[in-house]
């Protein structure tokens, strides 16, 4: 998954510019890609509350969804408590997910994976795919197994 993310500060009030990259080959709904992205930026320390989100209008005019698939995310995006919607005001981050700590073993030890990865000439999007992969394969069987990190 591919965004970028900046921010500035108007008249007190912070803008976020944040970019969706729709996949639309890969199966996965346009309304849940967006959900993903915003929940992915909010892991990440992307967003936070009281970021603006961008407004319908421009996530539509840059990506060419349908109006109401940008809406149903935002909606989504709302009931999961992470985003408000202020009426002529916009869409702003209330809500945050745990993010990931840059010292964490995992975080460690995922970059070593993605370093070697990169080093064998394995591009980003190949390895985020293959990532994505044994994810679904993991997390979609009934019994978890249990690994630790390396120290």
């Amino acid at each position: 998954m591919h965004h970028s993310c900046s921010s500035l500060v108007l008249w007190g009030l912070a803008v976020v510019a944040f970019d969706f990259r729709i996949d639309r080959r890969g199966g996965i709904p346009a309304y849940v890609q967006i959900i993903q992205q915003v929940q992915q930026a909010l892991r990440l320390g992307l967003l936070e509350p009281g970021d603006r989100l961008p407004t319908a209008r421009a996530v539509v005019e840059a990506t060419a969804l349908n109006p109401n698939t940008v809406l149903k995310a935002y909606r989504e995006l709302e009931s999961q408590g992470l985003v408000e919607t202020r009426r002529r005001h916009g869409t702003f981050v209330t809500g945050t997910l745990g993010a990931s700590s840059a010292d964490s073993p995992w975080h460690a030890e995922l970059a070593d994976v993605a370093a070697r990865a990169r080093a064998s000439g394995l591009e980003r999007d190949d390895l985020a795919a293959l990532f994505a992969d044994v994810l679904e394969d993991l997390y979609s069987s009934k019994e978890p197994d249990v690994v630790s990190p390396q120290p």
